[in-house]
């Protein structure tokens, strides 16, 4: 069954959706950017269910000013007390369960990252983590290097430009961007975050979409001291199959 809930953080009032099930095992989702917790095309909503289906209880919520909450919307870095309390509340509306696994995507990996643990979250899932300072409305610098090396080296690529079709505005401010920016591992966001997944030890697993410009971030500035799985898929929210890949992810976690 599927029910709303509304609870308390610092003077506003979040709402949640619990989907029941007999498992001891929960797992919170958090939402990444400004999605509500029904998430992309609902496909928070849609996990939800089937994993409750299987006897998982699932715990989703908005965070102060997104959704149907309350209060002003501070951004993933101010999310600390929303997640907390979102914890105690599953834990409340769910007495049964024993541990709870966090799951999120972009930036709310990156919350589940630093301040899962100040909310007695067990273990993580963490989709493509968020590690960038944005500064501008272009991919990360790891991104644009990766693409732009693919494309130079593809015929397709020059006869397009021959005919016009590549934006050189576009190309050359990639490029400035390339010169003038340090590596995602250098940037204050990125460190905290890498610093809080190695506190996590085995108890954090990560999942990245192979095309998406934001997974490639985190690969090129994590490199090979953390373990990823990766998902065939430039879907940032993991469409179609991918969806079931990462559903098949979530679920090898909650043992």
């Amino acid at each position: 069954m599927r029910k709303l809930i509304a609870f308390p953080c610092e003077g506003e009032t979040l709402a949640a959706t619990l989907d029941e099930a007999n498992g001891t095992t929960g797992v919170l989702i958090v939402s990444g950017g400004n999605e509500i917790r029904s998430g992309a095309h609902r496909g928070m909503a849609f996990l939800a269910k089937r994993l409750a289906a299987t006897r998982t209880p699932v715990f989703r919520y908005d965070r102060r000013g997104v959704g149907d909450s309350t209060g002003h919307n501070g951004g993933f870095l101010s999310a600390q007390p929303d997640l907390i309390a979102a914890a105690a509340t599953f834990r409340a509306a769910a007495p049964h369960i024993t541990g709870i696994v966090g799951f999120g995507n972009c930036d709310a990996a990156s919350t589940l990252a630093l301040f899962g643990r100040a909310a007695g979250i067990d273990r993580i899932v963490l989709a493509n983590p968020w590690l960038t300072e944005q500064t501008d409305d272009l991919p990360p610098a790891a991104a644009i290097r990766v693409r732009y090396q693919a494309a130079l080296r593809d015929p397709a690529t020059w006869q397009r430009a021959l005919k016009g079709g590549i934006s050189f505005r576009n190309f050359i401010r990639g490029l400035k961007k390339l010169s003038r920016t340090a590596t995602e591992a250098e940037s204050s966001l990125a460190a905290r975050v890498l610093t809080a997944l190695a506190d996590w030890k085995t108890d954090a697993a990560i999942v990245l979409a192979s095309g998406d410009a934001t997974a490639i971030a985190f690969a090129s500035a994590a490199g090979k001291g953390i373990m990823v799985e990766t998902i065939e898929t430039a879907s940032h929210s993991f469409t179609g199959d991918a969806g079931t890949a990462l559903e098949n992810a979530i679920r090898r976690n909650l043992a």
